[in-house]
């Protein structure tokens, strides 16, 4: 996952958009400072784990719907965080006496809104990630092989969402059985492999892991398509088959290269006087 900074009343507000749930997460402790109008996040903090203590006490189910996810705090460093939904941050403000209240909701919505416009027009997005790509020093191949896997990503998505896969959790089920059948591991310990936390997985493949990863979310949604799979059971029927091909693909290309397609590379910036982490597998 990655970090999209945004901006309220000239304050920052950390978010993360999760792809393989399609979920923006909100720093709570920010949105706190605005609606507290705290000095710094140290009071913001201290305010946020005082109303948790009252809200668990209430008996409300809000501190259970907060996450932790890592984000950059003021120090540069990757720290763990409580995060929250905008639905439930749209809750939580109404626990907080706040003249921001208003505003903030109309701010939370607004983000919503522009998700779906997103949805509706992916150009949008996709030029603002390759933007972003850009920025961070990607190539231009690797941006189109990137954006190409976004748009087989999108139809395959697009199809669970008319076939009864709710988005969220079955989303995530399902892109870990294709994932673990193409590479013969599931994203989580690819991600470990990269050395990644809360990172997004695909903004730190190669090129290789990016194409074996369309291929297999291309063949499931032409499987699935083929079978009219509905539901979960009959989507997981056709994303091992799909990711079945792809690992029919990757064995035949290692047998030929010899090296694991499955990389440990990534392209988070070096720590100082260090060079890029590259892990052989």
């Amino acid at each position: 996952m990655k970090v999209f900074p945004a901006s309220f009343d000239g304050q920052s507000i950390r978010r993360v958009f999760d792809e393989a749930t399609e979920t923006w997460w909100f720093s709570v402790i920010d949105v706190v400072q605005v609606l507290t109008q705290q000095p710094d996040d140290l009071t913001a903090r201290k305010y946020w784990n005082q109303l948790k203590r009252r809200l668990d006490k209430e008996g409300s189910q809000l501190v259970t719907s907060c996450h932790q996810l890592k984000m950059p705090a003021a120090d540069g460093k990757q720290r763990l965080t409580d995060v929250a939904t905008a639905e439930t941050l749209l809750r939580l403000v109404q626990s907080i006496p706040s003249p921001k209240a208003e505003p903030i909701k109309l701010w939370l919505a607004k983000v919503g809104y522009e998700r779906m416009q997103e949805m509706a027009d992916p150009a949008l997005s996709l030029n603002r990630a390759r933007q972003t790509w850009q920025q961070h020093g990607r190539s231009d191949k690797w941006i189109a092989q990137r954006m190409t896997g976004q748009e087989t990503r999108n139809k395959l998505t697009d199809y669970w969402r008319e076939h009864d896969i709710k988005a969220g959790h079955e989303f995530a089920i399902l892109t870990n059985i294709i994932h673990t059948e193409w590479s013969g591991v599931s994203v989580k310990d690819h991600k470990a492999v990269k050395g990644l936390s809360s990172h997004n997985l695909r903004d730190h493949m190669t090129e290789a892991e990016l194409i074996f990863t369309a291929l297999a979310e291309l063949s499931t949604r032409q499987i699935a398509e083929t079978m009219n799979a509905s539901g979960l059971p009959e989507n997981t029927t056709s994303a091992k088959a799909g990711g079945g091909i792809a690992k029919q693909a990757r064995k035949q290309l290692e047998s030929q290269t010899g090296k694991s397609v499955v990389s440990g590379q990534n392209y988070l910036a070096p720590e100082a006087g260090m060079a890029p982490r590259v892990t052989k597998k």
